[in-house]
């Protein structure tokens, strides 16, 4: 059987960190890079998998998939295709073959694009018909359950409905979306990804202590989720400063994505004002993954100060934090002297060059042939 070739893209994200498992407010958009999947049919029930990343191979009897079955980079997409049969789908046996050119822990969901991309290639060769919302959910709970990364549902979902030229607003609590234009070229103004090249892992513990932390401040104000509160008066019933900060970054970072897709919205495709606001929308946000959630690292921090020197209109770290990548908006002329801003300040502190990525809106994932 000839072979079918899928791709996924990683994602930044405007706004919304740390928001989507308190069932808030995320607004990403895809990349251009992504993850390739090139898979075929097999009779033997088999699962293979191999990366041109990383040596060797991993086959596994799709029967015998269970959380811990397998590790690796190769758990994500083996935990898609236990996600799948355990949605009650037959999966049909395949050898996966998948390359990617995200860079593995910068914060633009390498992972949920490996999933994604695999995904599609599993239904489609198994004559499987999934939604997209209900196959985000699905790769989700590989991620959840077989992986153990205790991930929300803004990967996955970017991954799979993003479209170009368009941020993607997205209810978490609802699964509501909104595609929201978002063409910074159109005013003269790009959109970089700064990757700090200090890797971060989602299966850290302290990922997994913020998102506990949020759901004590939930349990203590009685609501199901941060992200159904808006009124930060509320926090005042929180007598512990930090989950009171905890709950001021969800709260905030929530309204600041609803605020930025408001002003996308309602703004005239080239109106440089409106890339003005969100940049300090950006550096807000990122102040407040800085203090109260306190998810930062130095070198994000430095990357943001480097930026706005070097004339951005604001820059914050996206992803879960710990390491990763910062997210800037840039008027187009100014892209050159911030490169060599941010590389001299980064070369000055004896820390690993920086590597960039022009973010421009681009599709969801799709066959390629």
């Amino acid at each position: 059987m000839t072979a079918e070739v899928w791709f996924a893209p990683g994602r930044a994200n405007l706004m919304g960190e740390h928001t989507d498992y308190n069932e808030g407010f995320v607004l990403p958009f895809a990349l251009a890079q992504g993850v390739t999947a090139t898979a075929s049919a097999r009779d033997d029930g088999q699962l293979v998998l191999r990366s041109r990343q990383a040596p060797g191979e991993t086959a596994v009897p799709l029967g015998s998939l269970a959380p811990g079955s397998v590790t690796g980079w190769a758990a994500y997409p083996a935990g898609v295709a236990w996600a799948l049969r355990a949605a009650g789908h037959r999966v049909r046996g395949a050898s996966v073959d998948v390359d990617s050119n995200l860079p593995v822990g910068a914060g633009v969901s390498s992972s949920a694009a490996l999933e994604c991309s695999v995904a599609l290639a599993l239904c489609s060769l198994s004559g499987i018909a999934v939604p997209r919302r209900e196959l985000a959910a699905i790769a989700r709970r590989a991620e959840n359950e077989f992986v153990g990364a205790p991930t929300g549902i803004i990967d996955q979902s970017a991954a799979l409905l993003c479209q170009q030229d368009h941020a993607l607003l997205l209810d978490c609590g609802t699964l509501r979306t909104v595609q929201v234009p978002f063409v910074p070229a159109a005013a003269g103004v790009s959109a970089l990804v700064i990757d700090t090249r200090v890797p971060h892992a989602l299966v850290s513990g302290e990922y997994a202590a913020r998102r506990a932390e949020c759901e004590e401040a939930a349990r203590l104000l009685g609501v199901p989720a941060l992200g159904t509160v808006t009124d930060l008066s509320k926090l005042d019933q929180l007598t512990d400063p930090v989950l009171r900060r905890r709950a001021r970054h969800v709260i905030t970072d929530s309204a600041r994505a609803q605020a930025i897709a408001a002003a996308l919205l309602g703004a005239e495709p080239g109106d440089r004002e409106t890339y003005r606001f969100i940049g300090q929308e950006l550096l807000a946000g990122h102040a407040s993954l800085r203090d109260d959630f306190e998810v930062s690292w130095p070198a994000a921090d430095t990357a943001v100060e480097a930026a706005v020197a070097a004339g951005a209109y604001g820059a914050k770290m996206i992803g879960g934090g710990f390491g990763g990548s910062v997210l800037a908006l840039v008027p187009e002329r100014q892209l050159g002297t911030l490169r060599i801003s941010v590389a001299q300040m980064f070369a000055a502190r004896g820390w690993t060059a920086p590597e960039f990525i022009d973010a421009a809106a681009s599709p969801p994932a799709r066959r390629l042939c």
